[in-house]
């Protein structure tokens, strides 16, 4: 007669009535109990990652106002993050590779897979898997995050018991980690600012407005723009002569407008202090020959290449508005305001002294052709007419104007009506003096030549 337990689909069955019947062995139920104890602290372990990392700041007030044992502990773990992690990492893989290990051994031993291995495979792998990520990482992760004090709380000695049980393993893992970080921290990411301002366009979604979407292009320039870029030169600068007297400065300051002004001696180049408007309030019914020299405070200067990000620094630091810029030769470029440079993130700001003559210093005549004033920063032009700002840098040389880019095109200030094409760019010429190039006619074509437009010159 055939032995039953020769065949291994009754022999499989066999074991399954015995299970279902409740007739198990001692070490069978040691073992399936072991296993679920196993997945308990596979939860808890998986849980104490997210509850540890997801502090808010009024979380970590909380435990700090109450000095508890626990959350002392919390606390002195959270001082180590990285170790901290190691360990949790460290635990949370023991724990899981013990479900594995003992579970395959259990399934083995209470079936015979022999004659079906995709079955054994499913049962051993996917479902065991299965298991582990919904009961012992999705679940508790979920229950972690929405009340991490109490998770926190539950797990904090624990987790001091693991760090110090794993200690060796775990600063070995920190140490490999940190290695890895500096080589990548030393090697860096080669992104250009266009690269950033392109993923701003990319990643922008519909329901971010236009002045959102400035702003963030604005902050990802700001490292990248020295202050002669956004600086109002000497030219236009409304500056005071130490020897002007007293009523034509109050003269000076009522058709300005400005709250500083710059003062010099002899020339522009010679600055010798500034007048805040603030300081000569008190003294308005002074007599002409008041001494208003002695009201004038230090003058802060720059030099032309100095970040902007770094002069809004010491603007803070020294608690001035106004800078002086300088070139190479010591001699005065322009002045430069905090309002210059906060008008670099969040666009134009326009105040009540603010004409619509000084606010806009372009006009847009089509989609392709603007009219800019000589004087308007190559670093303007770019941002109205939607440019990348390294556009012009190969030929710009040390011109910061549009005007200065002609010059730099031409080599000589050009006739008016003379026009000069460059890429797709055509700059004629429409309003020009002896020594300065007043307006410029702006026409951007779609190709990136256009040999329909020839110099005139």
């Amino acid at each position: 007669m055939e032995d039953p337990d020769s065949d291994p689909h009754l022999y499989s069955f066999k074991i399954l009535l015995s299970v279902l019947s409740g007739n198990m062995s001692a070490g069978l139920i040691i073992g399936i109990v072991v296993v679920f104890l196993l997945l308990f602290f596979s939860a808890m372990i998986s849980g104490s990652e997210i509850a540890f990392f997801s502090f808010s700041p009024a979380n970590l007030k909380h435990l700090r106002d109450n000095e508890t044992s626990n959350n002392r502990i919390i606390l002195s773990l959270l001082d180590l993050p990285k170790r901290l992690l190691a360990t949790i990492l460290i635990s949370n893989n023991f724990v899981n590779v013990g479900i594995v290990i003992l579970s395959s051994y259990l399934i083995n031993e209470t079936f015979n897979f022999t004659d079906f291995p995709v079955l054994g495979f499913i049962i051993e792998v996917v479902v065991i898997t299965t298991f582990i990520l919904l009961f012992g990482e999705i679940i508790p992760k979920i229950y972690a995050a929405q009340k991490p004090v109490l998770f926190a709380t539950i797990m904090a000695k624990p987790l001091r018991f693991m760090t110090k049980l794993f200690y060796p393993l775990s600063i070995l893992l920190v140490k490999f980690t940190s290695v890895i970080d500096k080589r990548i921290a030393r090697k860096g990411v080669d992104v250009s600012m266009s690269d950033l301002s392109d993923a701003i366009d990319i990643t922008a979604d519909e329901n971010m407005d236009e002045a959102d979407t400035k702003i963030l292009k604005g902050i990802v320039r700001f490292t990248d723009i020295d202050v002669r870029e956004i600086m109002k030169s000497r030219v236009d600068v409304t500056a005071l002569d130490m020897e002007t007297p007293f009523n034509e400065v109050l003269e000076t300051i009522i058709e300005s407008g400005y709250s500083r002004i710059p003062v010099f001696e002899e020339t522009f180049d010679n600055v010798k202090g500034v007048l805040y408007i603030k300081d000569l309030l008190p003294h308005l019914d002074e007599k002409d020959d008041y001494d208003w020299l002695s009201l004038l405070r230090k003058p802060f200067f720059v030099p032309e290449n100095k970040k902007i990000n770094d002069l809004l620094k010491e603007f803070q630091e020294k608690k001035i508005h106004l800078a002086i810029i300088v070139d190479e030769y010591g001699g005065t470029s322009g002045i430069v305001t905090l309002e210059d440079i906060l008008e670099e993130i969040v666009g134009e700001i326009s105040d009540e002294f603010d004409t619509e003559e000084d606010e806009v210093d372009y006009k847009k005549i089509d989609d392709k052709t603007y009219l800019f004033e000589g004087k308007t920063s190559i670093n303007d032009f770019c941002k109205i007419t939607g440019l990348d700002d390294d556009t012009f840098d190969d030929i710009k040389g040390e011109s910061d104007s549009l005007a200065g880019l002609i010059l730099e095109l031409e080599g000589e200030i050009p006739e008016k009506g003379s026009s000069i094409t460059f890429k797709n760019f055509v700059f004629e010429v429409n309003t020009v003096d002896e020594r300065r190039i007043k307006k410029i006619r702006v026409t951007i074509n779609d190709n990136e030549t256009d040999e329909n437009v020839q110099d005139d010159k």
